[in-house]
């Protein structure tokens, strides 16, 4: 086997395929580390801008009062740029790199309405879904570059031996098939994984001498598993050569096969199939959603006149009336909070709809790996709401904590006479901190790992059963 596969390799070394991959392989590679080390800066600064934006605010409500801060909320809340980006931006730009922590609408003398969590689009009604692929990032280089480059690899690795009888007579030498079949596949890995990995690393020194970027030691074991799943994808593909290859008399006719299951598997039913379940699953466009709040709000703007206009009296009716008001300010928060949780709940469910729908082709399987492993993407995009949950909660326990420690206070929310006045300490208020978890990113991925396999595993098994059933 291993005399064959050296074989296979030294063959493809002295091709012009193997000089053509290394050039192609080595100009996108450095192609993409300009591209991201000339966007990476401007997108950290408008990130640290932001921060320092959400933390400016937050202190100066604190100082106010700690009604002020309640009522303001936590402000908006911002997703971390990912310095993998330039493995998988994927779908980056159709997603909100935002959640608004102090979502509001309205004020009517005293009353003022409480901050909720809003989710911003950031590509309203848009029905597009699809990741875009004229980004040169890994993604596209693995995707869909080396997936065709495995093809022209295998494409003739049985079919040319055949033509030439040098198969008939390599089997007369009593060399077992399957050691025929995986010594080609084996050197043909090789011979892909040479100019891959040179590529690979060129594009990692560039991008970790030039200062602007720090790979910490996370990062470094996300890119090694990004690298394996480049290979097991590889894999893939040679498999499908090596199978068509031994199935045909000629290497001309395994080459068309070849590049028409190409274009089907790699661009026709990604694209396709995630417009159709897209179209399944709409979720409401923004329009809808405004004509949704403009409804809610006309409600209350009815109801309003009775909640302000109650008698004043005595301190009994007076306490009533804050008590009422302060419920009518967080009922209609409430309501206005449960109708983007589902806006946004719609929203996922027409992504993973069309995620699950597009896993029938390998190189949406890939992408999905691609960005959960550099920290982009949908699921990355997921991770951050989870975050911006978990600190939704953090700040409302903090705020009710706050207010029962003040003796002073009616302790009844919704309200400025309501709630305490005394300022709060900005450093007590709880940070936000959106993290990334690779344990987390590996479970979610543990599907399409599998699935990726399981390709592999199965056009292997189906080349190695056409080429011993194959009469030579």
């Amino acid at each position: 086997m291993w005399h064959i596969a050296r074989r296979e390799l030294y063959n493809n070394l002295h091709s012009l395929r193997f000089a053509l991959t290394t050039v192609l392989l080595l100009a996108l590679m450095l192609t993409n580390a300009v591209v991201y080390l000339r966007e990476h800066p401007k997108r950290i600064k408008k990130y640290r801008d932001d921060v320092a934006r959400y933390q400016n605010s937050i202190i100066s409500h604190a100082e106010e009062s700690l009604y002020r801060l309640a009522q303001k909320g936590p402000g908006n809340l911002y997703k971390q740029p990912s310095p993998l980006r330039f493995c998988a931006e994927g779908g980056e730009n159709f997603l909100s790199r935002r959640a608004q922590g102090g979502y509001q609408l309205w004020g009517a003398g005293t009353l003022e309405s409480f901050w909720i969590l809003g989710y911003p689009s950031a590509t309203p009604n848009l029905r597009n879904i699809n990741p875009t692929v004229t980004k040169v990032d890994w993604g596209f280089i693995m995707g869909y570059v080396l997936s065709l480059i495995a093809l022209l690899f295998s494409f003739d690795s049985i079919s040319s031996e055949r033509e030439r009888g040098t198969l008939r007579l390599m089997l007369a030498n009593s060399v077992p098939r399957h050691t025929v079949l995986f010594g080609k596949f084996l050197g043909a890995l090789i011979s892909i994984a040479i100019p891959l990995t040179f590529a690979i690393l060129t594009n990692l020194l560039v991008i970790y001498t030039s200062g602007v970027v720090y790979l910490g030691t996370d990062a470094w074991v996300r890119l090694g598993i990004i690298f394996c799943i480049a290979l097991l994808y590889t894999c893939l593909f040679l498999a499908l050569g090596l199978l068509v290859s031994a199935r045909v008399q000629r290497s001309a006719v395994s080459l068309v096969i070849l590049l028409l299951t190409w274009v089907v598997l790699v661009v026709f039913i990604p694209s396709t199939l995630a417009s159709i379940a897209g179209g399944f699953s709409q979720p409401m466009t923004s329009d809808e959603f405004r004509e949704r709040t403009d409804k809610l709000g006309s409600d209350f703007w009815g109801r309003l006149d009775e909640y302000r206009s109650r008698p004043e009296g005595t301190r009994e009716a007076l306490l009533k009336k804050i008590e009422i008001q302060g419920e009518f300010v967080m009922k209609d928060a409430e309501k206005r909070g449960r109708m983007h949780e589902e806006h946004l709940a719609q929203q996922i469910a027409q992504v993973k709809l069309a995620r699950a729908t597009t896993r029938i082709s390998p190189v949406a399987i890939v992408q999905h790996l691609l960005e959960s492993y550099a920290g982009t993407g949908f699921e990355r995009h997921l991770q951050f709401l989870e975050n911006v949950k978990s600190h939704a909660r953090q700040f409302r326990v903090f705020i009710a904590d706050t207010e029962q420690a003040d003796p002073e206070s009616l302790h009844i929310f919704g309200i400025r006479e309501g709630m305490s006045q005394k300022p709060v300490a900005p450093e007590a208020v709880p940070k936000f901190e959106d993290t990334l978890s690779l344990s987390k990113d590996f479970n979610t991925a543990a599907v399409d790992l599998l699935l990726l396999t399981l390709f592999v595993v199965v056009l292997l098994s189906g080349a190695y059963l056409a080429f011993v059933r194959v009469e030579i």
